[in-house]
């Protein structure tokens, strides 16, 4: 038997499994050894189509895919001709994106009039069908076209307080060098939307508009981003482009200047003396004998000489002012929005107080402490607070203070009207001893009080308004 092959190339050789021709009964030596053979049937043991012989050589799509785009990329000029298709098809899919419902569904039955009028011969279906189609070309010739545009967008201050008139400007000016179509600019300020007529500028031509920001309530108010919307009246197709960021006004909550007096804090130069003895500070407490090791510069020279025995001053250690008010947020505790409004803007208050007098501050919430760096950072963490679902006793907000604060000097804690006395109480009994506690509660239906609840004094005020006359009767 000749053991010798044809030559087979080498492409053919690593992809197809080649047998020799005596194995293969009925069939004769070919050349052609990649070809389906006629002998035994795919899967049997001599069959070349055996799955060794099916997964050896990798994927043939993918090979068949890398060679078209060989060859279409062989073609002169055609790739240069894609290349400038580009922008024509990017516009296609912009103006696609832009089809609304509407005028899909009439671009659809366009479509299906002229169908069942070739079908039927209905002129009827023709005409309706015509009219259809010819809608929608107009509704897209609105959108065609780049809008060369600079925008903007810009706001009066970006920190306002409630009530305050917040404005925002916008500019927008034509940067191409052709004159741009009539337009539509619209602005979402806060929940609602502002839209502005944009008539059709000449190029280098700009228009400036003044928007009204609303602050009537406490709140950060999103403003943007612009766009420049351009469409058919019908709502057929809509073409959008965006131009500028989102810009936030922060709408403090009001807040109202306390006298020291008034506040209810502790108004102290040196700092608020303590139980405890030490050797130098500014708070005098008593004098005793002289003893090795006292430093000889408090010496009290006077009574030494008349009682004969050298006396030292003894002081009491001086605690710096700390404030630390425990603000509930648990929507259990208020009965309705203006009280807690009331109870944010009371925070606030002391807060800058404390902050001005230059104490240490510390203001705890239900979820988490807020920063008091600064009276910017205090109000714009007061101005993003909100009510929450989650039950919190004002006892839990104590015990917080006593075990987090336990060094602080005064405890101010604020709720809403539905906290009963005995639990403002049970409060002031788990707070360390000798650190004053103050209770402020929002009521819009009473007049200012003052009250002792156990150990914790208990302001109930209306609104901010009478804040101040609440903690000066407390003061008292």
């Amino acid at each position: 038997m000749n053991d010798s092959r044809p030559d087979v190339p080498e492409a053919v050789e690593r992809h197809a499994v080649v047998h020799d021709p005596a194995e293969r009964p009925g069939s004769a030596a070919s050349p052609y050894t990649g070809l389906p053979p006629t002998g035994p049937s795919p899967g049997s043991a001599h069959s070349p189509y055996s799955i060794g012989s099916m997964t050896s050589g990798g994927s043939t799509t993918g090979r068949w895919r890398t060679s078209a785009r060989a060859r279409v990329g062989a073609i002169p000029g055609l790739t240069t001709a894609l290349e400038r298709t580009i922008g024509p098809r990017r516009e296609v899919a912009r103006v696609l994106g832009g089809v609304s419902a509407l005028g899909w569904t009439a671009l659809g039955l366009g479509l299906a009039g002229l169908v069942v009028a070739l079908v039927l011969g209905w002129g009827e279906a023709m005409a309706g069908g015509v009219a259809l189609l010819a809608l929608f070309a107009v509704a897209v010739a609105f959108t065609v076209g780049r809008q060369s545009y600079s925008v903007d967008l810009r706001l009066s201050d970006r920190r306002v307080t409630v009530g305050d008139r917040a404005l925002a400007g916008v500019i927008v000016t034509n940067t191409g060098a052709r004159s741009t179509s009539a337009a539509r600019l619209e602005i979402p300020v806060g929940p609602g939307q502002v839209a502005i007529p944009l008539p059709g500028l000449a190029a280098r031509d700009s228009v400036e508009e003044l928007l009204a920001v609303p602050t009537q309530r406490r709140s950060v108010v999103d403003i943007g981003p612009a766009r420049t919307v351009r469409g058919d009246p019908l709502g057929l197709v809509r073409s959008a482009r965006t131009w500028t960021e989102v810009l936030e006004m922060y709408v403090h909550p009001r807040t109202v200047r306390l006298a020291p007096a008034s506040a209810g804090l502790l108004h102290d130069l040196e700092g608020r003396p303590t139980a405890e003895l030490t050797e130098s500070d500014l708070s005098f407490h008593a004098l005793r004998e002289y003893a090795p090791g006292d430093d000889r510069r408090y010496i009290h020279w006077r009574t030494s000489a008349r009682t004969g025995t050298l006396m030292v001053r003894q002081f009491e250690e001086s605690r710096r002012s700390h404030v630390v008010v425990a603000l509930s947020t648990s929507a259990a505790d208020y009965d309705e929005p203006d009280e807690f409004e009331t109870v944010v803007s009371t925070v606030g208050s002391l807060g800058l107080q404390a902050i001005t007098e230059d104490k240490e501050l510390t203001v705890l919430t239900t979820g988490s402490p807020l920063p008091t760096v600064s009276p910017r950072a205090l109000l714009d963490a007061l101005t993003r607070l909100t009510m929450t679902p989650t039950r919190t006793e004002v006892v839990d907000m104590a015990r917080e203070i006593a075990l987090s604060h336990a060094r602080a000097t005064l405890a101010v804690l604020v709720c809403g009207s539905p906290v009963p006395l005995r639990d403002i109480r049970a409060a002031g009994s788990v707070l360390p001893v000798g650190m004053r506690a103050l209770a402020v509660r929002a009521d819009p239906y009473v007049e200012p009080s003052v009250a002792a609840v156990g150990p914790v004094t208990v302001v109930t005020v209306p609104h901010l308004d009478e804040l101040t006359r609440g903690l000066h009767m407390a003061a008292l």
